[in-house]
């Protein structure tokens, strides 16, 4: 029963990827991603050649004048391979703020008789992203020590865990729309395991590069789907909305 929902939200997702307010939201969640770790990485590449002194004095070698080009470009190349590993949590990070326009989108075409959503405001769009990639980042860089605990099951861990994270946060979103925040986490505790699942599948493509730019808009489409599929509105009326 909750794999076929979750497949059928999934493939109604797949079905309007072609939409152009998906495409928006990609290239918008991907372009501030580049800019923001193309600004990072060259804001502390000039840090570490301020605070590196021009000459210096090494055992063996005496004094030298490259110290700190060495080091500029050597912080320069680690945030370079870093970047490898952000770019997925930082898009996702900051897709979530625009992942309003995919909902509507989804709402618009497939559920047209609901009265229009409540769309947060952007200062919660913006703490709420901060929050998602700040608990995103964090997890996984705990979950490094399992990852070379148990090798051969890193790839489970890295699915279940990013999963959880993932199917948390788009369920949330999905059902800020239409509920405050204590009804969403209410209704999230409900359909805790087919979130989960959910959120499973959205994370395997995170193994796939490329492909996984796509799960912030992958996963706030199908998460719309499955929120009203988990919670069916009979009379689009009785709708509670969030009182801000």
């Amino acid at each position: 029963m909750a794999l076929g929902v979750i497949l059928r939200s999934f493939t109604g997702a797949l079905g309007q990827l072609g939409d152009s307010r998906f495409r928006r939201v990609l290239l918008l969640g991907v372009g501030l991603s580049l800019a923001l770790l193309i600004a990072a990485t060259a804001g502390f590449a000039y840090l570490v050649g301020w605070i590196t002194p021009e000459n210096a004095t090494l055992p063996g070698l005496g004094e030298v004048h490259w110290l700190d080009d060495v080091l500029s470009w050597g912080a320069l190349l680690l945030l370079l391979g870093l970047s490898v590993f952000l770019m997925i949590p930082v898009a996702s990070a900051i897709s979530s703020m625009f992942l309003d326009d995919v909902a509507d989108a989804v709402e618009e075409v497939h559920y047209p008789a609901l009265p229009a959503a409540h769309r947060l405001s952007l200062g919660d769009s913006i703490r709420d992203a901060v929050n998602f990639l700040g608990v995103l980042v964090g997890a996984n860089l705990l979950a490094l020590v399992l990852y070379l605990l148990f090798t051969p099951a890193a790839p489970f861990i890295f699915w279940g865990l990013n999963g959880f994270l993932l199917g948390r946060e788009y369920f949330t979103l999905a059902a800020l729309r239409r509920h405050d925040r204590a009804e969403a986490k209410r209704l999230r505790r409900r359909h805790a395991g087919t979130i989960w699942m959910a959120g499973v599948l959205m994370a395997v493509p995170l193994s796939v590069p490329l492909i996984n730019l796509l799960v912030p808009i992958l996963g706030a489409a199908t998460f719309t789907h499955l929120y009203h599929a988990l919670v069916p509105h009979s009379d689009a009326a009785s709708l509670r909305y969030p009182q801000r």
